[in-house]
């Protein structure tokens, strides 16, 4: 049996706007995507069968058609029929590291990883940008996570251009294990307090660029000045979650107090919180200083960092 070996990276947003309703139903948003080194394990191997098989270590992971793993497996057999009769099913093992339900992407990058592996698998041959492609139509995050890095990401998020990668910004991020955030809940709750505000004609693209406020921290990113990153962090939706989360609010204020922390803000949908730092050094001493003041055992720290890359290839068999 042919296998690979794959490491897929979390993603945290540095930045994160809402300009308006599409006519699909999602948001129109502008956001910063950055790879971080916090990242889960992905084994695939060929089966003689042709059959789907994914098995996880983390309870809370299911592994039958609702998991975004299968879900890529089962999108490869649909979209390449005569490679999966000639090569069969495939094994897939999820080893997870990423928290679940975290705002992390943590299922897009594992269906990420996935694609990227049966590409390798079946000898398909595919570019990176055809993989995005198909990325895309699993999710939102997913064609970020195949390349990684840093990038600007528009549309609903599957639009990408890249900037200037960014590593070695050291990173404190900090998750309770039983708190989840419905991303769905997020976007809704924040069009009924602000869609007054959103930009109505999305054909105007004047109108548009005038609507978008990320070019600070794009210019931070281009210099690579990480106080000036950390001081440009953004997330529009931090103004429904945080108020209707005490424990995301609390956890976020106790970072922002935190001597060495250069910026502090709410990943995504949450209910991660983060916090920029000027080296490992001081991100360990934080996670220490924030693991005494909060001793609860469900509160994950972890210190990870920026890194300048999405799905790697570690292993083959």
């Amino acid at each position: 049996m042919r296998s690979y070996k794959l490491i897929a990276p979390a993603k945290i947003n540095l930045y994160l706007e809402i300009i308006g309703d599409r006519s699909d139903g999602y948001h129109e948003l502008v956001m910063i995507l950055q790879s971080i080194d916090l990242a889960d394990e992905i084994e695939i191997h060929s089966l003689s069968s042709e059959t789907i098989h994914v098995h996880c270590n983390h309870p809370q992971v299911p592994t039958d058609k609702s998991n975004l793993v299968y879900r890529a497996a089962e999108l490869m057999v649909k979209r390449f029929p005569e490679a999966f009769t000639k090569h069969g099913g495939v094994d897939i093992t999820v080893h997870k590291h990423i928290p679940v339900a975290a705002g992390l992407a943590g299922g897009s990058t594992n269906a990420a990883a996935v694609l990227v592996g049966i590409d390798l698998l079946w000898n398909l041959g595919l570019t990176q940008t055809e993989i995005e492609e198909l990325g895309s139509t699993l999710g939102s995050d997913v064609p970020f996570c195949v390349a990684g890095g840093t990038v600007i990401a528009t549309g609903r998020g599957e639009q990408l251009s890249p900037l200037p990668s960014l590593d070695h910004i050291y990173i404190v991020l900090g998750k309770y294990r039983s708190l989840e955030v419905s991303t769905a809940w997020a976007y809704k709750n924040y069009r009924q307090e602000y869609g007054s505000t959103y930009l109505r004609d999305t054909n105007d693209l004047a109108s548009r660029a005038a609507a978008v406020h990320s070019g600070g921290i794009v210019k931070a990113i281009v210099e690579k000045d990480a106080v000036a990153i950390a001081q440009k962090l953004h997330n529009d939706l931090e103004k429904v979650v945080l108020p209707s989360y005490s424990q995301v609010l609390h956890l976020r204020e106790l970072f922002a107090s935190q001597p060495g922390v250069i910026g502090t803000m709410m990943s995504g949908s949450g209910p991660s919180v983060f916090a920029l730092c000027t080296s490992q050094e001081q991100a360990e001493k934080i996670q220490q200083q924030v693991r005494q003041t909060i001793p609860d055992e469900d509160l994950e720290l972890f210190v990870t960092r920026t890194i300048t890359h999405g799905i790697q290839v570690v292993g083959n068999g």
